[in-house]
This record gives C-alpha cells, sequence and structure tokens, in this order.
C-alpha cells in the first residue's frame, strides 16, 4: 500500500507536465488482484492494510491520498467490485496518449495473463524477462522524463544489497529518471548498510521512506516496508511527512506504529 501509495504522487508529479513519460515496472506481478480469491481470503492481510483506509484521514492527507483512492476505483469500476491494482494497474489508469507502460514480469503464467490484460492498450508493453536483466536493457528509454519501479521478490538472500547496488547503477546510467526501490522490513540492520551505500554513492537527491506497524524486534518477521526513491518530486519529502504518521498510526499493531523520511544523497 505505502508504494502504492508513493507510486501515484510520483505519477502525479510527471503527469503535471505536458511532456510524455515512460513507467518501467520491472517485477511487474499480475497487476490486478481479487481481495475474495482463496490466497487473499486466506490470509485476510489486506483486512489490516488496505482494509483500514476506508475512514477518512484529515483533510490534509485526503487530499494526498486522492489520487491513490481514485485509481483503485478506476480499476474496480473496470475489473470488479473486489479486485485491488497491482503497480501495472495503477500505472496504467495515469497514463495519458503519448506515455508509455513497460511491465516485466519472470514467472511465465503471469506474464501471459498481464499481457491479455493490456493487449487492446497501445500505451502499454508486457516484456517476459528477469527483471534486474529489464533494468539494465530498458534505460535510458526515448522519453527523458519517466520512472522505474523495482520491487523483487526477496527469494533470494542479498537481494537487499543488490537493490542498493542496481539502483546507484541505474541511476547513473539514466540520471534524468525517477527510481522507487521497494523493499520489506525484516532486517533492519541489512536496509541501513543498504541506504548507508546509497547515501555516500548516489550523484542525485534521494529519500527513504520506512512504515513500520510492529516493532522491528525480530529480523525473521515483517514488520513494515520502506522505499528509497531517487530523483523525487520536490514535494514528496513534505508530503510523506504527512501521509507517513498518519498511516503509522491508522496501521499500527500492537500499539506501536513508526516511520521514518530521510534524505540521501548529496542533499541528505
Amino acid at each position: 500500500m505505502l508504494k502504492h501509495l508513493v507510486l501515484t504522487r510520483v505519477l502525479v508529479h510527471l503527469c503535471a507536465k505536458d511532456k510524455p513519460f515512460r513507467a518501467i515496472d520491472t517485477h511487474a506481478g499480475l497487476g490486478v488482484y481479487d481481495l475474495e480469491a482463496d490466497e487473499a481470503g486466506r490470509t485476510g492481510e489486506w483486512h489490516d492494510g488496505f482494509g483500514r483506509l476506508e475512514a477518512p484521514f484529515p483533510p490534509e492527507v485526503e487530499v494526498l491520498l486522492a489520487p491513490y483512492r481514485a485509481a483503485v476505483a478506476a480499476v474496480r469500476a473496470r475489473f470488479g467490485a473486489t479486485t485491488y491494482p497491482g503497480s501495472p494497474a495503477i500505472i496504467r489508469e495515469a497514463l495519458r496518449a503519448g506515455d508509455k507502460g513497460v511491465f516485466v514480469e519472470l514467472h511465465p503464467a503471469d506474464a501471459q495473463t498481464l499481457a491479455q490484460r493490456y493487449a487492446s492498450d497501445s500505451r502499454t508493453k508486457v516484456m517476459h524477462l528477469d527483471g534486474w536483466t529489464a533494468l539494465n536493457a530498458l534505460i535510458p528509454p526515448p522519453e527523458r522524463r519517466g520512472l522505474v519501479l523495482i520491487d523483487p521478490p526477496y527469494e533470494e538472500r542479498g537481494e537487499i544489497d543488490r537493490l542498493g547496488a542496481q539502483l546507484l547503477k541505474a541511476a547513473r546510467k539514466w540520471p534524468t529518471g525517477t527510481y522507487l526501490g521497494w523493499y520489506p522490513i525484516k532486517d533492519v540492520a541489512g536496509i541501513d548498510r543498504m541506504t548507508a551505500a546509497l547515501d555516500a554513492g548516489l550523484e542525485r537527491p534521494a529519500l527513504r521512506l520506512d512504515l513500520m506497524i510492529e516493532r522491528p524486534d525480530d529480523p525473521t518477521r515483517l514488520t513494515g516496508t520502506g522505499l528509497v526513491v531517487i530523483n523525487p518530486p520536490w514535494t514528496l519529502a513534505a508530503e510523506a511527512e504527512l501521509f507517513l504518521p498518519a498511516l503509522a498510526q491508522r496501521l499500527a499493531r500492537g500499539g506501536y506504529g513508526a516511520f521514518r523520511c530521510d534524505r540521501l544523497g548529496p542533499e541528505a
């Protein structure tokens, strides 16, 4: 949810100018998910996440959530009232006539589903490819403006460090792009190590945005999620300082909710 909210804020910024942009999702998944399907119904995790957003927030927070809520409503109008948009669906809803969305997925069945879902939309392209390979191959794009969303499955050891290294490499190859790197918050020390390396190596400004809904005492448990955003919109830090504490309070478990909004890179 944090990932999708920040993604919509970046898309709002990109849509504020007439020039076209390209949005690349390196680990796209299925694009749309049914909250009443067996897997979602079995875990019920969405009730403690997205399900808690139904009640309104203070007006200054609702203004920032409005594009995210609009994207969810648009996807539900298109695919059904129990669906929830993945990042490809959120990107697709923001695309204008000259913009492009590139959705990369390695899992064959998921890539086929995604391709069928967006086959009639000439603004989008689905690629069956490893996301890390695609990251290197697809930048820089013809457009100077755009974003890259990196959300790996974190099924292999060392992917937190890999995320940092790949972000550094990509930011040098396409310095005008905005990069969003998502990570689960389990091993806080590993995330601190990754962001310290980014802080030392980045030539562009960046933000570390963390949202924790449980105490991060056990490195084997998922206690929150975070994003590194390189080349963030100039308004994003101030926006995050409004919506992060509101989300931390609303989503807290066991009486604990926390957040951080740290600047990285040359402007830290």
